[in-house]
């Protein structure tokens, strides 16, 4: 059963991929959900994180505040490099956990079964390698910026401090198995992602059933 790695940096339109995806029958892992799961209250990763940071970064119920912390982490590339060090390999080991139940789960069914990687830093932690196939989402910068602002209310430095942290997109793009290009309408990105969808059926069940 493949596994595919969709990735796209921040304001590239990945989540719309996803939904889209997920429509057609694909299962998700949600690396942000993962994220969040690795730094609940009383989880080692909080912990450490509080200690590196001060208690400055939770909320009044303990949870980590995600926002407050990256205003610190995208403002100091050593912070960001020490949430990075406490984080990635968490949440790396559990996505990789996920895949191993996946096909464990799959193996004999008889339907296609399609297992997407949601993860916005998927080739910079590594896990591009556990996957059968790598879509990258991307973005003409200015559409991204005009995104980032309407939707997150960032500041001009701000995106290009978000921006900055991430692989640059003609680097991720060099990974792709295949490309999905969200800078038009979004009728047209759902084409392009039926389509993909098809050829993968294709690729994947059609061929190993000799059709």
């Amino acid at each position: 059963m493949p596994v595919i790695g969709l990735t796209g940096n921040i304001g590239s339109g990945k989540s719309t991929v996803s939904r889209r995806l997920k429509a057609l029958g694909a299962e998700i892992i949600d690396a942000d959900q993962v994220a969040r799961d690795v730094v609940r209250p009383g989880s080692p990763a909080l912990e450490e994180l509080v200690a590196s940071f001060g208690p400055g970064i939770l909320k009044e119920n303990g949870e980590l505040d995600r926002k407050a912390t990256g205003k610190l982490v995208f403002a100091d590339p050593r912070a960001r490099e020490r949430l990075n060090e406490i984080t990635h390999a968490r949440i790396k080991e559990a996505i990789q956990d996920k895949i191993k139940e996946f096909l464990a789960r799959t193996a004999a069914s008889p339907h296609p079964e399609v297992l997407v990687i949601d993860a916005p830093l998927l080739i910079e932690v590594g896990l591009h390698t556990d996957v059968d196939e790598l879509w990258v989402v991307k973005i003409d910068e200015d559409k991204q910026i005009e995104r980032l602002s309407r939707r997150d209310g960032l500041s001009p430095e701000e995106i290009r401090s978000r921006i900055a942290a991430q692989l640059p997109q003609e680097e991720k793009l060099k990974y792709a198995d295949r490309i999905i290009d969200n800078s038009g309408e979004p009728a047209e990105t759902i084409k392009q992602v039926d389509q993909h969808w098809a050829n993968l059926l294709k690729k994947h069940f059609r061929a190993k059933e000799g059709i």
